[in-house]
């Protein structure tokens, strides 16, 4: 991901509305733990820390997790307060000195890996989750945070259309490979709630609806991904199902401002984040991003197999309620979904010039 002007106006918003400013004292000279770091969320949360260091000097000692150097944000890469580490979170951790905070974010988001690599789909959260738990607490570390999914949820029982964080779950069918993700989160989640209760140690989870943003790839075969691979080559929209599937889109630097709320202010364990103002059908987002940009005249057009998809959700309903995160720390997302899916188009345009000019 190449640091446009879109992620830099990220940082800057994730700090003001996360007032980060408030508990700087308390972050100055704290050592914070990212693994994933080189994802779209791992790569915002590196650098909103390296901001705060820049801003106010707060000398963050940062520890960014890869299992490939190589796809690192260079800016992230060359800082002096952050030293990259290269693991693989299914093996246990050897770090030297204190670490205050441990983010795992380490986890295949793409359905192609889910579909094709279940196993190491579902050890990234069992076992990244319970090597990232341990070595937290073996430091004593102050605060530990896991993100997880909007999947564990399942598929709503009678069409309940929206889950709570204490309210009831839907089906999870443990026998399909590709749940692997799902029944990963889930078990990384008890982990969470057991070394709470057990160690005393302060966990935290945060259940994200579906992200979008600078740092995607749009390879991954999601939906919103293929969708902006389509504009990006300025190709109609081909929907592979009849879209009636309803989701919930949050732009990343709305998502990172929850996560960072939750972290460092919250009180209870879990808190779902997801854009409730951003509620679409897939076929309502594919018409959202052909209008963005009127003289491209693109459409949307439907190409639906007959034995349906391989590795797609196959949750069709159930939105997360974010009355929790909202009245508890006051979060509200900045951006409306075709904003958000603006920005993302425009630094991938961006993104794109500064490749090509590297290249000449």
């Amino acid at each position: 991901m190449i640091y446009t002007k879109v992620v830099e106006q990220d940082i800057n918003n994730i700090i003001v509305d996360t007032k980060l400013n408030e508990c700087i004292e308390d972050l100055k000279n704290t050592t914070i733990l990212i693994t994933g770091a080189s994802g779209m969320i791992g790569s915002y949360l590196c650098l909103t820390f390296m901001k705060l260091n820049e801003i106010f000097d707060a000398n963050i000692r940062i520890i960014a997790s890869v299992r490939n150097k190589n796809k690192l944000n260079n800016l992230i890469a060359d800082n002096d307060n952050v030293e990259v580490l290269v693991h693989d979170v299914i093996n246990s951790f050897i770090v030297d000195g204190n670490i205050d905070y441990i983010i795992h974010a380490a986890s295949p988001a793409s359905p192609k890996i889910m579909a094709n690599y279940p196993v190491e789909t579902n050890l990234a959260n069992t076992l990244g989750t319970y090597n990232t738990l341990k070595l937290a607490e073996t430091k004593k570390s102050k605060g530990y945070m896991f993100i997880s999914s909007r999947e564990i949820y399942g598929e709503p029982n009678n069409g309940q259309p929206i889950f709570t964080e204490d309210g009831e779950l839907g089906q999870v069918n443990p026998l399909i490979p590709r749940n692997g993700y799902a029944e990963g989160k889930k078990a990384a989640e008890n982990l969470c709630a057991g070394y709470k209760e057990e160690y005393g140690l302060n966990t935290k989870i945060v259940r994200l609806a579906h992200t979008y943003g600078p740092g995607m790839s749009i390879y991954d075969g999601r939906v919103q991904a293929d969708f902006l691979k389509n504009i990006m080559n300025n190709e109609n929209i081909v929907l592979k199902s009849d879209g009636s599937s309803i989701r919930t889109y949050t732009y990343i630097s709305d998502a990172i401002t929850a996560m960072l709320l939750v972290l460092f202010k919250s009180n209870d364990l879990v808190y779902n984040i997801a854009d409730e103002s951003s509620v679409t059908s897939i076929k309502e987002l594919a018409e959202t991003l052909v209008s963005i940009d009127s003289s491209k005249d693109l459409k949307v057009v439907f190409d639906i197999p007959e034995d349906g998809l391989k590795g797609t959700s196959g949750f069709k309903t159930g939105i997360l309620s974010t009355d929790k995160i909202r009245n508890e720390l006051g979060w509200l997302p900045r951006y409306s979904i075709k904003d958000g899916f603006s920005r993302t188009i425009e630094h991938l345009q961006d993104e794109l010039k500064s490749e090509k000019e590297i290249a000449k």
